[in-house]
This record gives structure tokens, sequence and C-alpha cells, in this order.
């Protein structure tokens, strides 16, 4: 069995500008433009976990094994060295110990040197729509969460004193940096992005024709290498809503942010958790914002600074820059587009198998939210993972989920495999179609089911039985089932148990708004 498509969600990486770290602004899923999945194109695909505080997904063109498995060696220690130079997190980086000098004058890398430099250049460029030191601000905003008092006037007066003082001075020809002041610092915004496309550079020179790398939700593609990615819409929850674009993007790093998915709750109100360092504010009228750039910390910087700034000022800082484009999703609901969007856009297609989620007249659907178990390891693999609904005959009438990178371990989803066998030879079509998530936070799934079959019919109601199974390769084998009574009316909600590959799921069953 081969696959017809490749589908990969991807999810934007977190901001500095945001209340909290490590998790997730947006979603992208990616189609590749060229040929399937396999090893017989000389195409190979890895997942790790757990990198960067999120996920990663490598897809190489290269042409043995030996070359793929070398370049995936030296895209894992790029990133690595660069997260022993640059991380925020951790106390013992280089970045973290030069912020704990004040006043000195102390040698850095080339890499922590070339971070610190593009940041003055960002700042500068956005009007202080980006900067480092915007955790003043997000501490402020999580204090308030806490207290559910906001902060004053005075209060966001003085953190944006602080954020818009002198952080650093840079001496590059002798190589050093002087930290000035005490203000919190995190190199996030576009950190991640500076690191993807080091990685990505890193695989080419170790022998791959053509490279994406995704760290989060950070995307770069180079060399022999163009794909499909399908823009997830803000306004949308699961994993297999209706994207709300699709591009073609090669050669470019696409980088997506938002104020959507967290925050807080104040006064009845929900706050974005992205901030504006200029007013020390939550920003709220960009729900996301997506960039294609040439370079991947470009697109990482403009797409947190896009998520700031105003429509207008997006604009006119992008008329300046050489092939950068950019998709804005307003609060409203408006898309804002650079002018040369539309080049990359492509037709919107719709596989019979996989319609997107419309709610049925009765205005009940199932979500679905599972989370993979988190094993100690900085290396590990997901787990191949299928969901899908049978009917009162334990026939397979909808595939909601099939993740999956090689089509050898296809049987190791041994449930599955075995329904849609069968499922195959009734209706003669193929729904092997690989789904591959980031995670939002790591391990975290949302998928939803609006009670239609493959066809994109509603089923008949009645009792059906939700089905999610997991295998790894070389690793454990998990099946989960759960009976619901798709009635159309009677809501359920439903805990499923966890175990060594699944560490539980959730569903429930109702009216959700989307």
């Amino acid at each position: 069995m081969q696959s017809k498509t490749l589908r990969t969600l991807a999810l934007a990486a977190v901001s500095a500008q945001c209340f909290g770290l490590g998790s997730v602004e947006a979603q992208t899923l990616q189609h590749p433009a060229t040929k399937p999945v396999n090893e017989e194109t000389g195409t190979r695909v890895f997942h790790h976990e757990n990198v960067l505080g999120t996920s990663l997904e490598l897809k190489l063109r290269v042409a043995d094994s030996a070359r793929a498995a070398k370049a995936e060696n030296a895209v894992l220690a790029e990133i690595d060295r660069c997260d022993r130079i640059l991380s925020a997190w951790r106390a013992d980086s280089e970045f973290s110990r030069w912020a704990s000098t004040q006043g000195t004058a102390v040698p850095v890398s080339a890499e922590l040197m070339d971070v610190l430099y593009l940041f003055d250049g960002w700042r500068r460029q956005t009007g202080g729509a980006l900067d480092a030191s915007a955790e003043s601000a997000t501490r402020l905003w999580r204090q308030a969460a806490l207290t559910g008092v906001a902060p004053t006037a005075a209060e966001r007066a003085a953190v944006v004193r602080q954020m818009q003082a002198p952080h650093w001075t840079l001496d590059r020809v002798a190589g050093t940096a002087t930290h000035l002041d005490d203000a919190p610092l995190a190199l996030n915004s576009f950190a991640k992005s500076y690191i993807a496309g080091r990685a990505a550079d890193a695989a080419l020179a170790a022998g791959a024709k053509g490279v994406l790398l995704n760290i989060g939700g950070d995307l770069v593609m180079r060399g022999d290498w163009t794909e499909r990615v399908a823009i997830a819409d803000p306004r949308a929850d699961a994993e297999n809503d209706e994207p709300i674009d699709m591009v073609r993007v090669a050669n470019r790093a696409l980088a997506t942010s938002g104020t959507y998915r967290r925050g807080v709750e104040l006064d009845g109100a929900h706050l974005s958790h992205i901030l504006d360092p200029r007013t020390a504010e939550p920003a709220m009228h960009v729900l996301s914002a997506t960039v294609i750039a040439p370079d991947a910390s470009e697109a990482g910087a403009l797409a947190t600074a896009f998520s700031v700034m105003k429509p207008f000022e997006s604009e006119a800082l992008a008329a300046q820059l050489r092939q950068v484009d950019y998709l804005l999703v307003l609060a409203d609901g408006r898309r804002v587009e650079s002018p040369g969007w539309a080049a990359h856009q492509l037709p919107r297609i719709v596989r019979t198998a996989y319609l997107p989620p419309v709610k049925a007249a009765q205005n009940l659907d199932l979500v679905i939210t599972l989370e993979l178990a988190r094993i100690n390891d900085p290396r590990y693999r997901r787990p191949y993972v299928s969901v899908w609904v049978e009917d009162k005959d334990r026939y397979p009438v909808k595939t909601i989920a099939l993740w999956f990178d090689k089509v050898r371990w296809l049987p190791d989803l041994k449930g599955w495999y075995r329904d849609d066998q069968v499922r195959s030879l009734a209706e003669g079509t193929d729904l092997s179609t690989t789904i591959s998530a980031a995670t939002r936070p790591p391990g975290k799934y949302t998928l939803r089911w609006d009670g239609r079959d493959n066809a994109g019919k509603p089923v008949k109601p009645g009792k059906y039985t939700l089905c999610i199974e997991l295998a790894r390769e070389h690793g454990g084998h998990q099946l989960v089932e759960q009976v619901i009574d798709f009635d159309g009316r009677t809501a359920a909600k439903f805990t499923l148990p966890g175990g060594a590959e699944l560490a539980g799921a959730t569903l429930d069953y109702g009216v959700h708004a989307k």
C-alpha cells in the first residue's frame, strides 16, 4: 500500500512575548509537492519529540540510508550545539551565563553575537514591537492573571520604560557583548527560527540534496525541496479542521505566530498571551500572522512582530524587505495579504476520504483529545497513530486520523490495518493518507468527527465504537476503544485510560463552537 499524499500538522512556536513557555501559537498543514514519502523515492522522514521544548520533523532527499543518517545526526548535533548557546531556559547556556553579568564586556560566540545583533536590528525596524525584554510585560500580566487584578497604567508605564531602555552594547570587531541592565531577557522570538535555519544548512552540508525542517512550526525548506503548506484557520481547534489557505514554498522559510490559542481570563474577557512591548498591553487585533521569507530568522521575527503591529505597520515594513510575503487574520475575521501572497497560493483541493468537519443537522460532533505518553528520551520518535470509527457490525465507517512515515510499518497498526483491508475491498478506495502532527504542547492532539463517513455522508443514528491505536517502530502497541451512542441528541463525555504509548484521551460528544 502506497501513500497518496502527506499531510503534516505543525504548530508555530511560542514567542518571547507571551505568558507561558514551550507551547504553540498556530498550525500549518503541509503537503509535499513532489512524491509520496517512501524509501524508493530517496526521501526519508524523521520525527523527534522534546527538541527545543517542542516537536521536530525532518524530511530529507538523500541518495541512501547512510547519507540520511549522517544528515539527521548533523541536524540534531547543530540543534543541540545552538541550544547550549542561545537557550534562555538553560542555566548553563552561554546566553544565560552572559545575561547574569552586568556592565562587563564579555567575549561571546559568533552565534550569540549574531542573534543579539539581529535583535537590535529588528527592534529598530519594528519600532520596538520586537524586544528581547518583553518578558518584563509577561511577568506583569502573569501576576495579574494570578490576582485577578489588571495592571495599572502606572505599572504598565514602568514596565515600558524598562523595556525601552538599551539592554546591551555590542563590539563586533572585538567580539564582545556588554549586558547593561537587569531587565529579564529571552531570545524566543526568533532564536528557534535561527537554529532551524542553521540546522537545515547542516543537513545540506552533510550530503542531503533537499531538506524540510520543522521545529514546532518554524519551517525551513532548502535545496531540492518544495512543500505545500496549508495554513490553519486560527478560529478552529481540531487538527483535521479545514485550513484557511494553502501555499507552495520552495527554498524559503515559513513561520506562523498567533494570539488566539492561549491567554488569560481577566474581568470576564479573554486576553492574548502575546504582549506589545511598546505599551505592555496584550496584542488583540491580529489572530495569526504567517510570513514567508528567504531567511528562517527573518520569517520568525516578522511573524512575531506582525502579531503585535497594526496591519498598516506590517505592510509598510514588509514593503521595505525583499521577497517577504504575509497573511494576517484579524480579530474580526478579515484577511490581510501582501501583494505577493497570491503567487504562493495553490488551488484548494478537498479529498472525499478526508472531508473537513462540517456540522451535521443535529449540530453535535465528537471532539477527541489524546496525549502521547511522555517518554524520558530526548530523541524519542513518536508512534504511528490511527483513530477511526466502527459501526455496530465493526465495519470502519470513518478514518479520522492516520499518522505514519513508512508504508512498510502500517501493518503494525493491527486493528486499523485489518479493518481498512476489509473497507478497501468494499469501497475500492485507498485511505492511506499520512498525517504527522507536531505537539500543542508536546504530546497533545485534538481531532473532530462530525458524524460523517469516509464519503462525507452522515451516518445513521446508533451506537459506534471510537478506536485509538498506537504502534511504535521497535516499540510498544496500544489499542483503546469506547462505544458511544451517536443519537444526535444526548451529549456525553468519556475519559479513556492511559498506557505505555497513550497517556490518556477524552471524548466529548456535544455541541462545540468553532
